[in-house]
């Protein structure tokens, strides 16, 4: 059996999953169309395939997903994905954590800022603007009725604007309901021990 992981990593783990992919040879013509707006068109994640088993769900989360996190205008991507980042360290998601550092890394080209967060978590220091995203994202994802003026003002004092902020909520809330499918529905084992 695979070791399930339980450190933060960039190197994306696999996903076992707990609940039965659906199979593409045997799927019904619903499940094939809901498919169709899945974004990778080379293969089709066991998570995906496992959300096929819920087609109506499947067909709303795809499209909500990628407008959330690659829509033009307001928030650039890797504030996004530091937003996604930071509700995956408060929720201990160890796949989604690693998926969106590893793609921070990619846009930002450095990756001092994802092993100061895998280091120190939602204590990470960072620089100001990714300092206000994170820490907002990590405040939102811990207890969302805390959120104040003052973390707005906050955003803003680090130069983020409303249609900024409101993409900043949406990914942080976005990814508190990702996070808690993973858990439920798969582990992120080790790539070494998997494919052994």
């Amino acid at each position: 059996m695979s070791e399930t992981l339980h450190d933060f990593t960039v190197e994306v783990p696999l996903w076992r999953p707990r609940v039965r992919p659906i199979d593409l040879a045997e799927a019904t013509p619903d499940q094939l169309d809901a498919l169709k707006v899945t974004p990778s068109n080379t293969k089709v994640s066991d998570y995906v395939l496992v959300l096929a088993n819920d087609v109506e769900t499947l067909k709303a989360r795809t499209p909500l997903f990628n407008a959330i996190m690659y829509n033009r205008g307001g928030l650039g991507r890797s504030g996004r994905e530091l937003g996604a980042v930071g509700a995956s360290v408060v929720n201990r998601c160890i796949y989604c954590a690693a998926v969106h550092a590893s793609r921070y890394n990619q846009l930002t080209k450095t990756e001092d800022h994802m092993r100061e967060v895998f280091a120190q978590g939602e204590a990470a220091t960072l620089p100001s603007r990714e300092a206000a995203i994170y820490d907002f994202a990590v405040k939102l994802s811990k207890t969302p009725s805390e959120a104040t003026e003052a973390d707005m003002q906050a955003l803003r004092d680090a130069g983020l604007n409303d249609e900024e902020i409101l993409d900043l909520v949406l990914s942080a809330a976005l990814f508190g309901w990702a996070n808690r499918l993973m858990h439920l529905l798969g582990d992120p084992v080790a790539r070494q021990a998997e494919e052994a």
